[in-house]
């Protein structure tokens, strides 16, 4: 089909928008930048990063209690059907495709400030919920900004390139510490486990003033400055060559060339195969707050001390479970810190070898201290660790793949590589969301044992004997064929 040529007054329209974009940009690019422009930067970012970070586990870390109240007329299924309900949130992030995009053509700063004051916004409804209406309806809003991360975006391109890793990872490091706000909360605010929704507002409104900070003091970043002015400034015949070239490029990958070069080739298959059951699990990042709530209890009420489970539950939710919740995230922040050093200094493949092999120690170490009411502090730190040890497997297996990859069909591979991500979400919500619902809150702990468990050790197994290291490999030189 040919393309409509346009007319005169179409091409002095486009012009005349194009100019107007070109000073705006120009504008915003000559604005000073005052002395100490970076450590604002970094105290903002890091301040929208630990909202970000608590709004992406905060559900989770009051799991429990939602379930108990929100989903109460279903008993002892009340965390099961949390989860069913929680389904509504799924298509709503999907639509993320379409929108996270969009920052390559309205700048970064726009969408810093609405991602922020859309979690904001989601982590106040919450806060105001008197029902499973509203909870829902928070919980769509803040989860639909959740995922973008335009901090992180934002400091990539804002940061200096020599000090960028580190100032990222002290930011990272800040934003997992910062999730200590949640049990502190718990424990200023949650004088009842029904009192639950009050944890959320402050929070909230850290993320409606950050927006607002970012809105009036932020500028937008160099990178996408230049990089949009330079798109503005091509000719006609310069714009042509360049959707010539990307339709090359196109050609050349996609998912499914990524996939079918993956699965044609010995590394790369074993690493999706890996990937597909050390998403396993996924399963314990849902259900760790449900895990410390029911091991606590159950021992308050087998002990005597509360006539039923739901008295044991509201006891544990004020006492020992928020104890155990302000370790969480030293134990996730230091897994998560350990990652890059093991990497950069053991290699891919061994430093993956051990974060999957403390996954599973102190996963298990966490379930049975939480099931026998061992020391608070001491389980939050395991269940801490376990979750940061299991997102960094997920991270040097992304790593493993692209450095497995050639250039040009590296994005595509690591595109392909949510295939087997997906498969293993499937089994860890398709297998065990029934079991939880069908045999009550109490079995969550055997259930996640049972998926998480046998998954990442086969994925350590696996590793161990098929997967090769990719330290040092040149990546304008790789072929993927290396190893078959």
């Amino acid at each position: 089909m040919k393309t409509k040529t346009p007319t005169p007054a179409q091409l002095q329209k486009r012009a005349e928008k194009k100019a107007r974009e070109i000073r705006k940009w120009e504008k915003e690019q000559a604005r000073p930048k005052r002395s100490y422009y970076l450590a604002y930067l970094v105290l903002l970012i890091s301040l929208i990063y630990v909202t970000d970070e608590i709004a992406s586990q905060i559900n989770t870390l009051m799991k429990t209690e939602i379930a108990n109240d929100l989903m109460a007329k279903f008993g002892d299924k009340s965390v099961g059907m949390l989860d069913v309900v929680g389904f509504i949130a799924v298509p709503f992030q999907a639509l993320s495709i379409f929108y996270k995009p969009l920052s390559d053509r309205f700048g970064r700063k726009l969408f810093l400030v609405v991602n922020t004051f859309g979690i904001g916004l989601g982590l106040v409804i919450i806060s105001l919920a008197q029902g499973i209406v509203s909870y829902i309806l928070g919980t769509v809003v803040m989860m639909f900004f959740v995922p973008h991360d335009m901090q992180v975006v934002y400091i990539m391109e804002s940061a200096p390139k020599n000090h960028r890793a580190k100032i990222f990872s002290v930011i990272k490091c800040v934003a997992t510490l910062g999730v200590m706000l949640v049990p502190l909360f718990r424990k200023l605010f949650m004088t009842d486990a029904a009192h639950w929704p009050a944890v959320y507002l402050i929070p909230g409104l850290i993320g409606l003033a950050s927006s607002f900070i970012a809105l009036f003091f932020a500028r937008e970043t160099d990178a996408f400055i230049d990089s949009r002015l330079r798109f503005l400034r091509m000719t006609e015949e310069e714009l042509e060559a360049e959707r010539q070239k990307k339709t090359a490029q196109d050609q050349q990958g996609g998912f499914v060339a990524g996939l079918k070069f993956a699965l044609a080739h010995k590394q790369l298959r074993w690493v999706f195969i890996i990937t597909a059951l050390a998403n396993f699990g996924a399963i314990i990042t849902l259900h760790y707050q449900v895990i410390l709530s029911y091991g606590y209890a159950e021992n308050l009420l087998a002990a005597g001390q509360y006539p039923t489970l739901d008295a044991a539950l509201n006891a544990a939710s004020i006492g020992a479970v928020t104890q155990a919740l302000f370790l969480f995230p030293v134990g996730s922040a230091a897994a998560q810190l350990v990652v890059g050093f093991f990497a950069d200094l053991l290699g891919r493949k061994q430093s993956c070898i051990i974060m999957t092999a403390m996954t599973i120690a102190s996963f298990s170490l966490f379930a049975i201290g939480a099931k026998y009411a061992w020391n608070p502090y001491l389980v939050g730190l395991f269940c801490g660790a376990s979750i940061g040890s299991y997102w960094g497997v997920t991270d040097l297996g992304a790593m493993l793949s692209s450095e497995s990859a050639p250039t040009n069909l590296r994005s595509s591979v690591i595109s392909a590589q949510f295939l087997p991500i997906g498969v293993g979400y499937v089994v860890a919500y398709g297998v065990g969301l029934p079991l939880i619902t069908l045999l009550g809150n109490t079995a969550v702990p055997v259930v996640t044992l049972c998926l998480a468990i046998p998954g990442m050790t086969a994925s350590l197994l696996f590793l161990i004997a098929k997967v090769h290291d990719t330290k040092g490999v040149d990546l304008d030189k790789v072929t993927g064929l290396e190893w078959d």
